[in-house]
């Protein structure tokens, strides 16, 4: 099976979960993840924290219940839940099963799930009962519907509906003997590290396209982050970036997993809650999409007790036109090229982004002997090219599903246009037609397309936005109809939101 195979370039030996049982084994009993305090106010429950030894206990819960449905090792499992501890218990779950996470974008409706798990062959679907006021639970069953490969849907939450597995159960203090007999060892051939771990969904021209990574590709893009914010070993993480992408699997958990240190979790945003999280932490750091930074940092939301600000741009062409950073702490800017990889510079001292370093990253700000990770170039068409442990790259000559091909010399082609400048590389454009509202890509022409096979009369256009990058506008006669059948279809909340008054769409 494809999905099974390892790979030549094995990188790092660990894999996600012997990092986090490295962590627990030091310190069983330390805090290793905390809910948002308001969790209620956009998901059941009332906010969690595990220790390490909590969460590890989960964590075997949860891989016991996907094993004794009879889910085989390879088995791909998607998840959609928002960014709450539940997530991290799932996403190492699934790994601990001897399984392959699919992490969905939250924004993801009936359409965009059946045409993305279509695709990878997904056996099992883990949501929850609701994220805001979207039923998440009731659309992956629907979902499974269409879905011949789903066999289970999965939940947290209550009022699930019939059909969906509860698994609040994990949570459960003890761990019975049930689950210790369904985690036998599942054996791979090969090293561990090696064997695709995740499956995530990026965009291309011909639509939604999975990317597979292994354990050692992850553990590599996370190194990219935490080398170069330099966060202390044990430091607190709070982050507002939910591990739906490889981007946020890279600045959200990996870094955690790394410091061995607690995971502090923020789903969409509250300033309040925010503010108290921040103030509640010493140290650290503070992961924000870029765009946040500097209204978070004039609100005063950031406490100053040294905490290293990470901030994400999934539209890299954007740091160009930064402000200088007025904040107290140090600011890494991680420019994320979709699903391809990523790239981390600390700002110097005029306080706005560096540019992105042609060839090997800058080791100004690295510990003496750190790993080189990614490397980028400027092919002769003018874009920007990656290649490292991080980015999941096949020969020439050779073709893989789920990876990208790469030159003669390594190089991955990611789309995204660059020139030259006197300390290296800057990102003018995104790909031909892809557009980023919010962090979310889509192609133009697609959206054209789908509106237009509900109502030939309307039109979208995608407008610049100060706190989206851009966002769609639409005009339709009978906008009314158009919007009920945009639901019908579970059409992506970004694309409808074109239609309705203005309104801030459900965080992402």
């Amino acid at each position: 099976m494809i999905l099974g195979e390892t790979s030549p370039k094995a990188g790092t030996a660990a894999t996600l979960d012997d990092l986090f049982r490295r962590a627990g084994v030091r310190h069983p009993d330390a805090l290793a993840l905390a809910d948002p305090p308001n969790r209620e106010s956009f998901t059941d429950g009332r906010p969690r924290t595990l220790s390490f030894a909590q969460a590890d206990r989960a964590i075997s819960m949860f891989a016991a219940k996907l094993r004794n449905f009879g889910l085989q090792t390879d088995s791909i499992v998607a998840i959609q839940l928002p960014n709450t501890v539940e997530s991290i218990i799932a996403l190492l779950g699934v790994l601990r099963a001897g399984m392959i996470a699919a992490p969905m974008p939250l924004l993801w409706r009936h359409r965009d799930i059946v045409g993305g798990l279509g695709q990878i062959g997904a056996k099992a679907i883990v949501t929850c009962s609701r994220i805001g006021k979207a039923a998440h639970a009731e659309m992956a069953r629907q979902a499974a519907v269409d879905l011949f490969s789903i066999r289970q849907v999965c939940g947290f939450g209550v009022d699930l509906p019939d059909g969906v597995v509860p698994f609040d159960d994990v949570f459960a203090s003890e761990i019975g003997g049930g689950a210790a007999n369904a985690l036998a060892a599942h054996t791979r051939p090969g090293p561990a590290a090696a064997h695709v771990a995740v499956i995530t969904f990026g965009l291309d021209a011909r639509g939604i396209t999975p990317v597979a990574r292994n354990h050692s590709e992850l553990v590599a893009g996370g190194l990219e982050v935490f080398l170069e914010a330099d966060t202390a070993a044990d430091a607190p993480h709070l982050s507002t970036i939910p591990v739906a992408s490889f981007a946020g699997i890279a600045v959200t958990a990996l870094p955690w997993l790394l410091s061995g240190g607690s995971l502090h979790l923020h789903h969409g945003f509250d300033a309040n809650t925010f503010a108290a999280q921040c103030s509640s932490l010493d140290g650290g750091a503070v992961i924000l999409p870029a765009a946040a930074t500097d209204p978070v940092t004039e609100a005063g939301l950031l406490a100053s007790k040294g905490q290293n600000v990470v901030a994400l741009w999934r539209g890299p062409e954007r740091m160009s036109a930064a402000k200088p950073w007025e904040g107290r702490s140090a600011l890494v800017d991680v420019a994320s090229f979709g699903e391809f990889g990523l790239v981390a510079a600390r700002r110097g001292a005029n306080r706005l982004p560096a540019a992105i370093s042609l060839g090997a990253a800058d080791p100004s700000h690295r510990a003496a002997g750190a790993p080189t990770v990614i490397e980028t170039s400027r092919g002769t068409s003018g874009t920007l090219g990656l290649r490292g442990r991080m980015v999941p790259s096949v020969a020439p000559g050779r073709t893989h599903p789920l990876c990208f091909p790469a030159n003669g010399a390594g190089y991955v082609d990611t789309g995204w246009i660059c020139r030259l400048d006197a300390g290296g590389l800057v990102v003018a454009a995104p790909p031909p037609g892809l557009t980023l509202i919010g962090g979310y890509p889509f192609h133009l022409n697609q959206v054209d397309e789908f509106v237009a096979e509900i109502d030939p009369d309307a039109t979208i256009v995608a407008l610049p936005d100060a706190d989206l990058s851009q966002r769609f506008a639409g005009t339709a006669v009978g906008w009314t109809r158009l919007l009920a059948k945009m639901d019908e279809l579970g059409a992506n909340p970004l694309i409808s939101a074109g239609f309705r008054p203005r309104a801030t769409p459900e965080a992402a």
